[in-house]
């Protein structure tokens, strides 16, 4: 009876891990949301985004936060802290785009 349960509670873990396909935005775009980051975010995030004022935007950093948690805090900012919130620039699947890329190393 147990085996069950855990193979149940093994695969809901996995489902809630595991992140939609983000759509790319065009590559224009992309130069932009690039040249977005590594300026605008790189000022506090340090230019290579190993940290500053704010924290490292490195994969091995990033992949220890949740997804969804990373694209709020970029689209919506965070109240009370230096962040931003950047939804006047990036629709909310751009954000989940530069996460997305963060996780994998930031292009130059």
């Amino acid at each position: 009876m147990r085996y069950p349960l855990l193979v149940c509670l093994s695969l809901f873990s996995a489902s809630a891990v595991a992140q939609p396909p983000v759509a790319a935005p065009s590559p224009e775009r992309q130069r932009e949301i690039v040249h977005l980051v590594r300026q605008d975010c790189g000022s506090c995030h340090g230019m290579s985004l190993a940290g500053g004022l704010g924290p490292s935007l490195k994969p091995e950093v990033i992949r220890q936060r949740p997804f969804e948690a990373m694209v709020a805090t970029i689209h919506g900012g965070r109240p009370g802290t230096p962040m931003p919130p950047w939804d006047r620039f990036l629709t909310e699947d751009e954000a989940a785009w530069v996460v997305e890329r963060l996780i994998h190393g930031f292009p130059e």
